[in-house]
């Protein structure tokens, strides 16, 4: 009798190999062991949210009238406040009831927007590398993903605009994040407005995801999309209060823009769910009224970081360019440090060897081959660690007999 076997929905199988899970399961193995594994390999801040919203969190939280459903675009008071800080650091202009959408982490927001925008036969331009759900959103929705290299400057938006007029048919989808995951590239004022162009002229919307827009260095101020005259009639942008609040396990996102994107997401939100914990919601409300100062501070925080990796990276010869965003350094290994391994390999070589966990640039496209993505998620002295357990890795000295000398 053959053995029965259920299987998934061909969505599920148009999925490519998830290339963290080999990398996930080597940390957790090397923990159970005893090692102390210095996780820089996803950006999951370590931080802790402002005191003031952790206090209305608490006391939100008390009042039984917040237990109920709530509503799944937000409640008013949150998309106000989110319209508000679009005109106050961006000079948008938001209609809070037709233009501001609450989502439950902009990372669900933009899944079901796809979802909401494309099926079999249609296609998406990303550029490469790429944040994975900017790929696998598309591909859940049973559409086509176009790659482009990535790029920050004109040439970037003409290699765009030339797959978009040799396609049949044309692409559907246009997604661009800068600052960016994984390389931390960011873009200057003017960038947009071809974009906007472009999407006018090929009838092409744009989604851009803007989760780093707040996390900038060396007083740098990142643009957003929006702020381009016209934007708001091709697409919508996506932030979140997961980076600069330090309130990822909040589940707290935005997208804002384009009234009918907005519609086709509410649609499918109302399908799926019935909106974020309206504790969470009223907390976000105070963090955008209140915490600006602790923004700053943050920022200052991932800065110093920044700064004591890529200056370790350099000393060990790693090519590294200090960010002037995000949470992220993007470093090219040389290769004699890798020595004919891919990037995934050599990840795994420096959790096993170097008890450092740092995420390999293949596992973000074809062009993110020979880099790795380090998080600034930990404080300088675990920083400074990481980097010495690589270099004692690259001479070929033992992590755990340094540590044992250490100690005695």
């Amino acid at each position: 009798m053959a053995e029965f076997k259920i299987e998934p929905a061909q969505r599920i199988k148009r999925l490519p190999p998830y290339l963290f899970g080999r990398l996930n399961a080597l940390k957790l193995a090397k923990r159970q062991e005893g090692a102390d594994i210095i996780d820089l390999g996803m950006g999951n801040p370590s931080d802790r949210a402002p005191q003031v919203v952790i206090d209305k969190l608490c006391e939100a939280a008390q009042d039984q009238r917040n237990h109920r459903y709530s509503a799944s675009r937000g409640i008013m008071g949150l998309r106000k406040e989110i319209a508000n800080k679009y005109t106050k650091l961006w000079n948008v202009q938001l209609d809070a009831d037709t233009e501001v959408l609450a989502c439950i982490g902009s990372k669900e927001g933009f899944s079901h927007l796809c979802l909401s925008m494309l099926g079999p036969g249609d296609t998406a331009i990303v550029p490469d590398p790429a944040f994975p759900i900017h790929n696998y959103s598309v591909a859940l929705a049973g559409a086509n993903v176009i790659s482009v290299p990535l790029g920050c400057d004109r040439k970037f938006i003409d290699n765009i605009a030339m797959v978009c007029e040799n396609l049949y048919p044309k692409p559907k989808l246009l997604i661009l994040n800068f600052p960016h995951n994984p390389t931390a590239m960011t873009v200057d004022e003017g960038f947009f407005e071809p974009v906007v162009d472009l999407a006018k002229r090929l009838g092409i919307a744009v989604i851009h995801d803007f989760a780093y827009g707040e996390t900038c260095f060396d007083g740098y101020k990142a643009p957003s999309f929006l702020s381009v005259k016209g934007a708001k009639d091709v697409g919508v942008e996506f932030t979140t209060m997961s980076k600069p609040y330090n309130m990822a396990g909040f589940r707290i996102g935005f997208a804002a823009g384009n009234k009918n994107m907005l519609d086709y997401l509410a649609t499918i939100k109302g399908y799926y769910d019935y909106g974020i914990f309206q504790a969470v919601q009223i907390a976000g409300i105070i963090a955008m009224r209140q915490c600006g100062d602790d923004i700053i501070t943050q920022n200052q925080k991932y800065q110093s970081r920044r700064d004591v990796v890529c200056d370790g990276l350099a000393r060990i010869g790693w090519e590294v360019e200090k960010p002037r965003a995000s949470m992220f350094v993007w470093a090219k290994v040389p290769k004699k440090h890798l020595k004919g391994k891919g990037s995934i390999e050599y990840a795994m070589d420096l959790m096993e060897h170097a008890e450092v966990a740092i995420a390999p640039g293949r596992a973000f496209g074809e062009n993110g081959e020979d880099y790795m993505r380090i998080a600034l998620v930990e404080n300088e002295q675990r920083l400074r660690q990481a980097i010495r357990n690589i270099s004692r890795f690259l001479q070929e000295k033992p992590i755990r007999k340094a540590k044992q000398a250490n100690k005695s």
